[in-house]
């Protein structure tokens, strides 16, 4: 089973565990919205005149799914995966801004704006990253 779960490891390699990762994220994040909408929508305002949050929750899921996709393929083949994830994070960090500044519907839209920045600015950082080189394994070494 170990050896497996390496096999699995060296063949994702980091930049798909990073995609991987995300894609959870984002595929979990649209779902919770589909089944359990917030209550408190006041940051998404403007989302929401262009499109209902089912439609966003489904966009979030999609983004998500194109990064789990994405992790198995190739290093610098997976950056639809690593744009998927930034495009959908970029309208919802925008909107808790404008919400916060200049409507001044949602005082914490700052840090909501954020949080989905930096998540969404982690992709765009990583999709530059060469994968790490394989770590070689030599038989030790008898003194």
């Amino acid at each position: 089973m170990r050896a497996a779960a390496q096999r699995l490891a060296r063949r994702l390699g980091r930049r798909g565990a990073l995609l991987t990762m995300k894609g959870t994220i984002a595929t979990l994040y649209g779902y919770g919205q589909i089944a359990q909408p917030p209550t408190d929508q006041r940051g998404l305002c403007l989302l929401l005149k262009a499109m209902p949050l089912v439609a966003w929750g489904g966009a979030w899921m999609v983004a998500g799914i194109a990064a789990l996709i994405c992790a198995w393929l190739p290093p610098r083949r997976d950056w639809p995966g690593y744009l998927a994830v930034w495009a959908i994070t970029t309208p919802w960090s925008m909107s808790y801004l404008a919400a916060w500044w200049p409507l001044g519907e949602y005082p914490r839209g700052w840090a909501a704006a954020l949080i989905f920045g930096a998540f969404g600015a982690v992709c765009l950082v990583a999709i530059g990253w060469e994968e790490p080189p394989r770590a070689r394994t030599e038989p030790p070494r008898e003194t």
